[in-house]
C-alpha cells in the first residue's frame, strides 16, 4: 500500500496535472470511478495502471475485476497519497493513469463520417469536454481539435466528458486549413456556427442540416476569425428567443449537433 504523499513514485503521478509532463511521457490521468470504469470497459489497452483506497475498492468491486480482467495493474492508497495525486479538491477515490491514444486525422475522414465536431481554438476544458461528449450523443462520428484548443488530455477535460473521450475518433494538432481539404474530399460541408452568420431555422427547412457536415465551433471569448470564416462553406447563428446577450459555446454546439442528428436521421428513414 503506498502511504507516503512525497515518495517519488507518487510524485509522476501527480506530474500528469501538468501539460508539459503529459506532452513527455505521453500518458494522462483518470480521475474517480466513471472515468476509469468507461476506460477499462472501452479502451483497457490504454489503462497503464490504477490506484484506489480501500474504501473505493470495496465500494467500485467491478473496477477492481475489469482491473484485474485486462491485466491492470492496481494497488491500494491512502486518502493523503490519493490526495497527492489528484487534480481535484476532493478525488472519489480511484485515479488510473492511461496512455494518450489520439485518433489519426487521415483516418478520420477516410471512414467516410457524416458528421463532425471542429473545435478550432476553444480554450475552456469545460467547454471542450462537453463539445465531446454532446458529439457522442448526437452520434457524431468524431471530433477534431486544431489550432490552439486546450489539450485533450487536459484533466478538466477527461472530466467533463464523462467518459465519451473513449467512445469516438477524436484527433488533435491539426491546421484548419488541412482539415477543410480533408473534410472536402470526404464529402462534408463545413457549417460555421457564428453570430454573424445565417438562420439555422432557414438552413434546416432547406434540407441543408441533412447533407454530410463538419461543424465549425471557435474561441468562446471572440469566436471564429474572418480568416476562419473564409474556410468555411456556411455561416449559421442559432436565434435567440429571450433576453440572453448568447449562449455558450458547449450549449450551442450541443443544439447545433443535434439539429443535424435530427436532421440526417429523418433523412435516411
Amino acid at each position: 500500500m503506498l502511504e507516503n504523499p512525497r515518495s517519488p513514485r507518487v510524485r509522476a503521478v501527480a506530474k500528469l496535472t501538468k501539460r508539459a509532463a503529459r506532452v513527455e511521457s505521453g500518458l494522462f490521468l483518470l480521475e474517480g470511478p466513471q472515468a476509469v470504469s468507461e476506460a477499462l470497459q472501452w479502451r483497457p489497452d490504454a489503462v497503464v495502471e490504477l490506484f484506489g483506497t480501500p474504501t473505493a475498492w470495496e465500494r467500485y468491486p467491478h473496477i477492481g475485476e475489469a482491473a484485474e480482467a485486462a491485466g491492470v495493474p492496481s494497488e491500494f492508497v491512502s486518502e493523503a497519497v490519493l490526495a497527492a495525486m489528484a487534480d481535484t479538491v476532493t478525488p472519489q477515490g480511484l485515479i488510473a493513469v492511461a496512455q494518450q491514444f489520439p485518433s489519426s486525422m487521415k483516418q478520420i475522414f477516410a471512414d467516410n463520417p457524416r458528421l463532425i465536431a471542429i473545435c478550432e481554438e476553444v480554450r475552456d476544458p469545460g467547454n471542450l469536454g462537453t463539445i465531446i461528449r454532446a458529439a457522442d450523443a448526437a452520434g457524431a462520428d468524431a471530433v477534431v481539435l486544431t489550432g490552439r484548443t486546450v489539450d485533450l488530455y487536459n484533466p478538466k477535460v477527461v472530466r467533463a466528458t464523462t467518459g465519451s473521450l473513449f467512445h469516438l475518433p477524436i484527433s488533435v494538432g491539426g491546421d484548419l486549413v488541412s482539415v477543410r481539404q480533408r473534410a472536402h474530399e470526404a464529402g462534408l460541408r463545413i457549417i460555421a456556427a457564428d453570430v454573424k452568420g445565417q438562420d439555422l431555422l432557414e438552413a434546416r427547412a432547406a434540407g441543408t442540416l441533412a447533407e454530410p457536415t463538419a461543424w465549425l465551433f471557435g474561441n468562446e471569448a471572440h469566436g471564429l476569425t474572418d480568416e476562419d470564416l473564409e474556410l468555411a462553406d456556411l455561416a449559421l447563428r442559432l436565434p435567440i428567443y429571450g433576453s440572453a446577450e448568447s449562449l455558450n459555446l458547449a450549449t450551442a454546439a450541443s443544439v447545433c449537433l443535434y439539429e443535424s442528428a435530427f436532421a440526417q436521421r429523418a433523412a435516411s428513414e
